[in-house]
């Protein structure tokens, strides 16, 4: 590691904040660079990356990135590839509004579980294993979409695709490890949004290529069932791809890396205790159950919505209702890069006030959505809908590697989880049954996200503050080294288990914003030499 000299406490000793930003990158000017690390990208103390550039394939920093960006992808196309297909679908299988509606649920409900499971995967195992299994393992339940016979077998193989959705929680995880926390929002959303991107691509891909087998010469009842191979082979090559190109760690794969002594085996019962026991956790579950989970469940319907409502063709309808969801490419990188420009001025603070306008903004264009009487002002408001919601899904996930560093995966399973639960129960209650038309069930939706976002407000991180309260002014506990330190007992610290802990406290000084000089940092609270 590089010895970086300071005053103790200090991070910034010899950073002048003028450091070059690579053309098409962003980067973190104002941690400090490793410079005896041997990797393509500039590092921190952690080897994180503190440059994103995005056309690059450097390894293992960029390469990771686009692995499991493309995985999540992959698997969007599948769990959403029977939506824009429904009206054939339903004809052939005899199937009522309400199988498709439970269909939807299904389709997001499968992964809640998953998800859950895949934040200790990663947190123990490493997002890469989790990841390629994942992908791997759910590959023949999209076959099996190809023989369904009934609404029953439909709704079993949609609920057992929306399994693959947990590879958005070794997304993340992956992120968070790879990339340090100044640019993290940025990386995150890009992550996730191009993988988001799917549940539009899903609706042009689909219809392309059910016409392309229709006029090869198939039934249409036939064609549809051939047209589930394509993401079904999707799975399997993305597996095989992350599992023999991927790298869980900077430094190696954390298997390795725990043979070797250079990372701490950590226990199942310390990093859930320490998960569950944040409440910012729970707060955020909440929150990406109207964010994230209204994305989930407007996949499901707007097909369907503009299809029925305006009277269109199917691909013109899926065209439209593709537009929702190829806004991630770049609504949610957007989401993840205001939060990050708001944290170099304000701090988390900032951040959390940047969630909760996008949300807030969001829940409002949904209501409109579902008051829209015309066909180009429900494609507008749609639009503004899907940017608002996604540029919240990125904001979020610039905070979440800051609720805990311990754990990490399993807050973020949580949090995942708590998009597909949200999606479900929005679902549920809105498009499963007859007592709501679809405008009715999103104009409602609109309300609830409103409603779910104000919990943010309730944010507070000592060492940093809240929207409305400021950090505390205890010079002890107003830190991140306590904050961080806190999730191990003495016990633990004797051994130095938490030396990755107050790494991460020294990279995230940066969440002060401009106040980082003035903020209090008691004396040798952080290595000299990390």
């Amino acid at each position: 590691m590089a010895d970086i000299e300071g005053p103790p406490g200090s991070s910034m000793h010899g950073v002048t904040g003028r450091e070059p930003v690579l053309a098409l990158s962003a980067a973190s000017p104002i941690v400090p660079t490793d410079t005896t690390a041997k990797f393509a990208l500039p590092v921190d103390s952690e080897h994180k990356a503190k440059v994103f550039k995005l056309f690059s394939f450097a390894d293992p920093h960029m390469r990771t990135f686009h692995l499991s960006w493309i995985s999540f992808f992959t698997c969007f196309i599948s769990t959403f590839a029977a939506a824009p297909l429904v009206p054939i679908i339903r004809d052939n299988l005899n199937l009522t509004k309400q199988d498709i509606g439970n269909a939807g649920v299904a389709s997001v409900s499968g992964s809640i579980f998953s998800r859950l499971v895949m934040g200790a995967v990663c947190d123990l195992l490493g997002p890469r294993y989790g990841c390629a299994f994942l992908i791997m393992l759910s590959a023949p339940t999209v076959f099996c979409m190809s023989f369904v016979s009934d609404a029953g077998g439909y709704i079993a193989v949609r609920f057992m695709i929306g399994f693959s959705l947990a590879t958005f929680v070794s997304c993340q995880y992956w992120m968070s490890t790879m990339f340090n926390s100044k640019i993290i929002g940025l990386v995150n959303g890009t992550a996730a949004g191009w993988g988001n991107m799917g549940g539009g691509a899903t609706q042009l891909l689909m219809p392309l290529v059910y016409d392309i087998i229709r006029h090869a010469g198939a039934a249409p009842f036939t064609a549809w069932r051939i047209a589930f191979f394509i993401p079904g082979w999707f799975h399997i090559i993305m597996g095989i791809l992350v599992l023999t190109l991927g790298q869980d760690l900077p430094d190696g794969n954390l298997s390795t890396l725990q043979k070797k002594g250079d990372v701490a085996k950590d226990k199942f019962s310390k990093v859930l205790w320490y998960a569950i026991t944040n409440y910012r956790t729970w707060i955020f579950v909440l929150l990406y159950g109207y964010s994230m989970g209204v994305e989930l469940s407007t996949d499901n319907v707007v097909a369907e919505y503009f299809f029925d409502r305006f009277n269109l063709k199917l691909r013109t309808a899926g065209t439209i209702a593709a537009t929702f969801g190829m806004a991630n490419l770049v609504a949610r990188p957007f989401g993840g890069f205001a939060s990050d420009i708001a944290a170099r001025y304000f701090g988390m603070r900032g951040r959390l006030w940047v969630l909760w306008i996008l949300q807030t903004l969001g829940g409002v264009f949904c209501i409109w959505l579902g008051r829209a009487n015309s066909l180009p002002i429900a494609i507008l408001s749609m639009i503004l809908f899907s940017v608002g919601a996604q540029a919240a899904c990125g904001a979020t996930f610039g905070i979440i590697p800051f609720i805990s560093r311990r754990s990490l995966g399993i807050i973020s399973g949580l949090t995942g989880a708590g998009g597909n639960f949200g999606s479900g129960l929005t679902q549920l209650i809105f498009f499963s049954t007859t007592r709501f038309t679809t405008a009715e069930g999103l104009t409602w939706m609109g309300v609830m996200i409103v409603a779910c976002t104000l919990p943010v407000t309730l944010v507070h991180f000592p060492q940093w503050g809240g929207m409305f309260l400021p950090p505390s002014k205890d010079m002890i506990k107003g830190t991140e080294e306590h904050y961080y330190g806190s999730e191990w007992n003495e016990e633990e610290k004797q051994k130095g288990l938490h030396q990755g802990s107050l790494k991460f406290a020294e990279n995230s000084r940066s969440e002060r914003g401009r106040k980082v000089a003035s903020a209090p940092t008691p004396p040798n609270s952080t290595p000299l030499h990390v």
